[in-house]
C-alpha cells in the first residue's frame, strides 16, 4: 500500500498501516479506505474557505503474472461550522479538486440531507440548504428536532448547550468517473450560549399580591429553594408560608416557574414614596439544580410595585373667641409624616414654649393656638377686625419634604391686642378700662405727636414702627425688646389751693415687642406686607397698665394691682410674666395678689375669685374659688389662704393676697384665675367695732355696708396666668 503525503510516498503493508490507525477493506465491487484526520500522511487544504484533509493512496494487488494498481482519494472538511445565537451554519465546498480532476466536466446531480444518519425526505421548513457554484449551506435552527439541548452553568451563568449529528451526502459525475456520491456525517456542538433566565412582574397591585414568573428553562432544571427576607424554604415549606409556588409549562417545551408573595407579608419591604404610595419591594433568591450534572444556580430577583394606597390627612380648623384651632387626623400620621410650625418640629416642648395646647384621641389631634402667640400670622390688622391665620406643615418624616400644608384663618372682634410684625411695625388696640371713661382719641404715645390713626369710645388703634415715635430698645436674654407707652394727658389739680374734681382717671398702657435676637428685623416693609415662606417670624407683644401718681399731682385714685402665680408655697419666686407657667395636674397652684401702693393704711381683699379656661371676664364654664372673701370648697377645687408678712419684698403686708388652689379632680389644659378686689381706707374716728370692708368668714369681724361712713373703698379686678395643667406622669419628651 503507497500513502501519499505532503513529504512523499510512503510504501507499507496493509498490517502495518492498520496499527498507524488506517483502515483498508474491499469487496469484490468495492474498496474502503478510512484515515484519522490527524495522520502524518494526511493533507490540509482550504477550498473556497473551508479547511479540507485529504489522504491519498494507492492499494497495489499482486497476483501470478499480474500486479492491480488502485488509486483511492478521501478528502473531508475539517470546519466550515458557524453559530449564532439562533443557528448553526454547516458550509462544503461545491466541487473538491482532489476529487473532481477535471472540473470543467462537473455536474452535480443531488443533495440529500439527514440527522443521525437518517436521510430527510422532506426537510422541514426551518432547515436551510442552499447551494451555488462555490458552497453548499446547510443552516439548523438552535433547537431543531433531531439535535439535544442540555442546561449547564458555566463560571455561575445558566446556559445551553445544543448538539446535532448532521448527514450530506452530495451525487455528482464528471468525465473520469460516471458517478460519484461523496458522503459527509458531521457532529456539531455548539459552544456555551448564556441563557439568563427573565423575571417577570405580572403584579396587578388590585390584587395586592405580587405575581412574579421566573424563567424560561429546559425540562432537565428543577428547583430547589427559594429564599425570602433571608429565610430559604422549599417549594412546599414555602406553602405552609403563604406563598403561592408552582411550575408553568410553556407551547415550546420549556418551563418556568411562578412565585405569589401578599403585599402584606412581613418579608416584603415597605417605603413611603411621593405624595400617597407606597413602594413594596420584594426581594427573593432562586436556588437550581441545573442538567443532567444538577450543577448548583442561584439567581437573586427584586422586583416593586407602587401603590397609591396612602390617604393624606385631611385637617379641619375652626376657631372661638380667642384660639385657633386645627384637628388632624391621627391614622398614620408618625409613621409617614410629621408637622412642623415653621422649621420647628411640632413636639411637647413647642407646644408648652409657645402656650398651645394639644389633645389627642382615638382619632385626631387637636392643637388649640392662642390668638396672641408665636406662629400666629396676622393677615390684616385694623380697627375693625383681625384677621389671623395658622399654619401646620406636613412634612416626610425621613425627607423633610412638605407635601400638604394645613391652614385655619379666622376674623376676630377685639378691642385689646397687640402685632409685632417681623418688619417692625407694631399694631396696638389699646383699650378704654377707666372708670370713669376717657376720650381714646386724646391718648398718645411716648412721641406727644403719634396719635391714634382710629379710635372710638371703646378703644384706641395705633400703629407704628419700632424706631418711631420714642420707641426703647433693649437687651434680655435672646431677644430684642422694644418698649412704648401709651398714655392719656388728663387735667391736673393744682398742689396748692382749693382742689377741683376731675373725672380723668389716669391710663398709661405699656407696649412690650419682644424679638429673637438670631432672626433679622426689617425696617423698610409697610404693614401690609405679609411674610411668606422664610421670612422673619412675629414677635410678641404684652401690654401692661401702669399707675403714673407724682408726689405734687393729685389725682383721682386708680388701683394698680397685679397678680402673679408662684413657683411654691414660699412665695419667694414668682414666675415671669410671658412665661410658660406648666403645673401637673392635682397639685396645687399657688397665686399672689399685690396691691402697687405706697399708702400704707389701706388694705386689699379679695371679694370673689374664679377660674376659668379663657382670660376672658365674661367667658362661661367657670367654678368659684372665694366667695364674698371667703375659700369656697366645692367639688373640684378646695382654696388655702396664708398669711403675710414683712420681708425683703413685702412693705406692706395688708397690700399682698395669697391663696394655694388644688383641683379635686383631673384637669388638663389653661386655667386663668379672675378677682375682683376692694381696696379700703380706714376711718378718721373709730367706732368701736371691729370693722372690715371684705367678707365675713370670721364671726368677729363684722362686713360694712357698701354706704356706710367710716370707710372709703375702691373696687378693681385682676387675671392671673395661664397656668398650664398637664398630665401629671412624667414623660420623656417626644414628637407629637
Amino acid at each position: 500500500m503507497d500513502v501519499s503525503s505532503a513529504r512523499g510516498s510512503t510504501k507499507i503493508m496493509v498490517s502495518d498501516a492498520a496499527k498507524l490507525g488506517y483502515s483498508f477493506n474491499n469487496t469484490l465491487a468495492r474498496v474502503f479506505l478510512r484515515a484519522p484526520y490527524s495522520s502524518n500522511e494526511s493533507k490540509l487544504a482550504v477550498v473556497n474557505g473551508v479547511s479540507m484533509s485529504t489522504v491519498s493512496s494507492t492499494s497495489m494487488y499482486k497476483q501470478r503474472w499480474l500486479l492491480l494498481l488502485i488509486d483511492t482519494t478521501v478528502s473531508c472538511p475539517i470546519d466550515g461550522t458557524s453559530f449564532t445565537d439562533t443557528a448553526v451554519t454547516w458550509t462544503l465546498p461545491s466541487i473538491i479538486p482532489t476529487l473532481v480532476p477535471q472540473e470543467p466536466t462537473f455536474v452535480s446531480k443531488n443533495i440529500s440531507v439527514g440527522v443521525d444518519g437518517q436521510r430527510i425526505m422532506h426537510p422541514e421548513q426551518n432547515y436551510i440548504l442552499e447551494q451555488n457554484k462555490t458552497h453548499i449551506r446547510m443552516t439548523i435552527p438552535i433547537g431543531a428536532a433531531g439535535g439535544r439541548l442540555k442546561s449547564t452553568v458555566a463560571n455561575g451563568v445558566h446556559g445551553v448547550i445544543y448538539s446535532i449529528n448532521l448527514f450530506l451526502e452530495h451525487t455528482w459525475t464528471d468525465v473520469d468517473w460516471h458517478m460519484t456520491k461523496y458522503t459527509v456525517i458531521k457532529p456539531i456542538t455548539t459552544p456555551f450560549m448564556p441563557r439568563i433566565p427573565t423575571v417577570i412582574n405580572n403584579t396587578l397591585p388590585e390584587k395586592r399580591t405580587f405575581d412574579v414568573a421566573f424563567g424560561s428553562f429546559l425540562p432537565d432544571v428543577s428547583l430547589v429553594t427559594i429564599t425570602i427576607g433571608n429565610v430559604p424554604l422549599s417549594p412546599g415549606e414555602a406553602e405552609h408560608h403563604g406563598y403561592k409556588v408552582y411550575e408553568i409549562t410553556f407551547p415550546n417545551g420549556t418551563k418556568g416557574f411562578n412565585l405569589e408573595v401578599p403585599f402584606d407579608d412581613p418579608a416584603v419591604l415597605k417605603e413611603y414614596v411621593n405624595r400617597n404610595e407606597t413602594k413594596y419591594t420584594l426581594r427573593v433568591n432562586y436556588t437550581l439544580d441545573v442538567g443532567p450534572e444538577m450543577k448548583p444556580y442561584n439567581h437573586p430577583a427584586e422586583v416593586e410595585c407602587v401603590v397609591a394606597d396612602i390617604e393624606l390627612p385631611e385637617a379641619v380648623g375652626y376657631c372661638d373667641k380667642e384660639n385657633l384651632y386645627l384637628a388632624v387626623p391621627v391614622s398614620a400620621l408618625y409613621q409617614h409624616w410629621n408637622l412642623y410650625m415653621g422649621n420647628k418640629l411640632l413636639n411637647q416642648q413647642t407646644v408648652l414654649s409657645n402656650r398651645y395646647l394639644l389633645t389627642t384621641n382615638s382619632t385626631h389631634l387637636v392643637l388649640q393656638v392662642p390668638l396672641f402667640t408665636m406662629g400666629i400670622i396676622y393677615e390684616e390688622v385694623s380697627f375693625q377686625r383681625l384677621k389671623t391665620r395658622f399654619d401646620l406643615a406636613l412634612r416626610k418624616a425621613n425627607t423633610l419634604e412638605t407635601i400638604k400644608t394645613f391652614s385655619v384663618s379666622c376674623n376676630f372682634n377685639s378691642s385689646a391686642f397687640i402685632v409685632c410684625y417681623p418688619n417692625g411695625t407694631v399694631t396696638v388696640s389699646a383699650p378704654m378700662k377707666t372708670i370713669p371713661s376717657i376720650n381714646m382719641g386724646k391718648t398718645k404715645l411716648k412721641d406727644s405727636t403719634c396719635k391714634p390713626k382710629e379710635f372710638n369710645e371703646e378703644q384706641a388703634f395705633f400703629q407704628f414702627h419700632v424706631s418711631t415715635c420714642g420707641t426703647s430698645l433693649k437687651f434680655a436674654g435672646d431677644h430684642i425688646i422694644y418698649e412704648n407707652e401709651i398714655s392719656y394727658e388728663k387735667e391736673i389739680l393744682p398742689a396748692w389751693g382749693p382742689p377741683r374734681i376731675t373725672r380723668d382717671p389716669d391710663y398709661r398702657l405699656t407696649v412690650l415687642c419682644y424679638y429673637p435676637t438670631k432672626e433679622r428685623l426689617m425696617h423698610t416693609a409697610i404693614v401690609s406686607d405679609l411674610p411668606t415662606n422664610g421670612s422673619p417670624p412675629f414677635g410678641y407683644g404684652t401690654m401692661m397698665v401702669r399707675s403714673n401718681v407724682s408726689g405734687h399731682r393729685r389725682t383721682r385714685q386708680v388701683l394698680n394691682i397685679i397678680a402673679r402665680v408662684s413657683k411654691d408655697e414660699s412665695f419667694m419666686e414668682l414666675y415671669e410674666p410671658n412665661l410658660t407657667i406648666v403645673k401637673p395636674s392635682l397639685e396645687p397652684m399657688f397665686f399672689e395678689v399685690e396691691l402697687k401702693d405706697e399708702e400704707p393704711n389701706v388694705e386689699l381683699h379679695l371679694n370673689n375669685c374664679w377660674m376659668t379656661g379663657s382670660s376672658d371676664f365674661k367667658s362661661t364654664s367657670q367654678w368659684n374659688i372665694t366667695v364674698d372673701g371667703c375659700g369656697n370648697e366645692n367639688n373640684k377645687s378646695v382654696t388655702e389662704f396664708y398669711p403675710v408678712s414683712v420681708s425683703r419684698r413685702v412693705k406692706h403686708p395688708a397690700h399682698f393676697k395669697r391663696l394655694a388652689v388644688r383641683m379635686l379632680i383631673p384637669l388638663l389644659g389653661q386655667v386663668h384665675l379672675h378677682c375682683t378686689v376692694t381696696v379700703c381706707s380706714p376711718p378718721k374716728v373709730s367706732s368701736g367695732n371691729i370693722w372690715t370692708c371684705g367678707g365675713w368668714c370670721d364671726p368677729t369681724r363684722k362686713r360694712m355696708d357698701q354706704h356706710s361712713e367710716p370707710y372709703s373703698s375702691l373696687h378693681g379686678y385682676v387675671l392671673a396666668g395661664p397656668v398650664w395643667i398637664v398630665d401629671p406622669e412624667p414623660t420623656e419628651e417626644k414628637n407629637i
